[in-house]
């Protein structure tokens, strides 16, 4: 049976892709779409789109997932709520744009559930289409089985922004707009963490660049999702001296308000510290990114390199990018500097930082992190700490063991 289902999966996509030959944006109609339990032990999800479109459907496991990408979908105006009232078999969803011309629907299920049926009928009168998933619960070990044979999860991954590697006496710092694409980050109303990340991030681009002797690389430049690994990834790619990840999160558990800046360690300085990367790495597991693998085998090296030299110049980024804002006027969170093991941070021969502007479960932060003036302020504040940091770096390096 788990052959069978395998190979219905890939023929979804084929069918769809080629026999109907759809393209083109399609638009769901939330108000005929929605997934229910009924009382067989079935979930039924239905997505109502303006048109047909190609598609795929696989699974996931560790956490159970399943997965739908779509050749394009616009989730404009949708919420999970609006697809998802109450959390039942299905315990969460998100969705949004994978890389350019693919979206992807994720649901995180509550139990082991495998699709049974899939189809996408199109009304021949106007276009229109039904996506419809029906899903019964399944053992641990046929879920597993059917998560390994799915297509490559990977498939959708959009990698960094293109980059030209830098000439070799340039100053080269990567920017990373945190979150992106499905992953929205932290959500307080019309406000999500990846568009105000996005706009401070080609900000500070800008005020960087213009002042001629420093190249500047963003991770994106547009709402994509980009994978962890494919962000550090890019720092190496272009030779990068400084890493700045930009972040507005929002933490469910105590308080937490005014701008912090983040290094590595594997160890995390507080509880909110610690939830805050678990946060950013679950993002990645739940879009379908496998994480394992790497940490446990480079974790030690990286920290014995931290040690030596990366561990202080890091420091130094920190403590200036922290003065800098806070001569700004910030505001600064009463502990300003703190470590957590965001995997974003783990290039061992790069300084490396992730800045909380703010966070948007604070209503202070939330109000400046709205106000375009208050950006402004804190965008060259950025600049300002990167720039003085890289001096003080250069001054130093003389006198650092090679």
């Amino acid at each position: 049976m788990r052959a069978i289902l395998s190979i219905f999966l890939i023929w979804v996509m084929v069918t769809a892709s080629f026999a109907q030959d759809l393209s083109g944006l399609a638009r769901v109609d939330v108000t005929a779409s929605g997934i229910e339990d009924n009382w067989f032990g079935k979930t039924r999800l239905r997505l109502s789109l303006s048109q047909g479109v190609p598609f795929r459907v696989f699974v996931l496991d560790e956490p159970a997932r399943l997965v739908a990408d779509f050749r394009e979908v616009d989730f404009s105006g949708v919420t999970p709520e609006g697809l998802l009232p109450q959390p039942g078999r299905v315990a969460g969803l998100r969705f949004g744009t994978f890389k350019p011309g693919w979206s992807r629907l994720v649901l995180d299920l509550a139990e082991p559930m495998l699709p049974t049926q899939i189809g996408m009928p199109v009304d021949v009168s106007d276009g229109s289409a039904d996506l419809e998933i029906v899903m019964e619960t399944a053992s641990p070990e046929d879920f597993a089985t059917g998560a390994s044979s799915a297509l490559d999860p990977d498939w959708g991954v959009q990698a960094a922004a293109p980059a030209i590697r830098p000439a070799d006496d340039g100053f080269v710092v990567v920017i990373d707009p945190g979150h992106g694409g499905i992953d929205p980050g932290a959500v307080r109303e019309t406000t999500s963490e990846k568009e105000l990340m996005l706009g401070i991030a080609l900000d500070l681009r800008d005020v960087l660049r213009r002042t001629g002797d420093v190249d500047v690389i963003l991770t994106r430049d547009r709402d994509v999702f980009v994978s962890l690994p494919a962000r550090v990834a890019l720092a190496h790619q272009v030779g990068a001296d400084a890493f700045v990840s930009l972040h507005a999160d929002a933490l469910s558990q105590g308080q937490a308000r005014g701008a912090t800046v983040y290094t590595l360690s594997d160890e995390a300085s507080d509880a909110a510290s610690a939830q805050l990367a678990a946060q950013h790495d679950r993002a990645d597991i739940l879009a379908g990114i496998d994480l394992s693998g790497s940490d446990d085998e480079v974790a030690s090296v990286l920290m014995d390199l931290a040690r030596t030299e990366t561990r202080p110049r890091t420091d130094a980024l920190s403590g200036a990018l922290i003065d800098a804002m806070g001569n700004a006027g910030g505001p600064m969170n009463k502990r300003p500097k703190r470590e957590a093991g965001f995997s974003v941070l783990k290039s061992a021969d790069i300084p490396s930082v992730l800045v909380e502007v703010g966070f948007l479960s604070d209503p202070r932060d939330l109000a400046n992190l709205r106000d375009p003036v208050w950006r402004a302020v804190m965008v060259e504040a950025l600049a300002a700490g990167i720039l003085s940091w890289r001096d003080s770096d250069l001054a130093t390096k003389p006198l650092i063991r090679q």
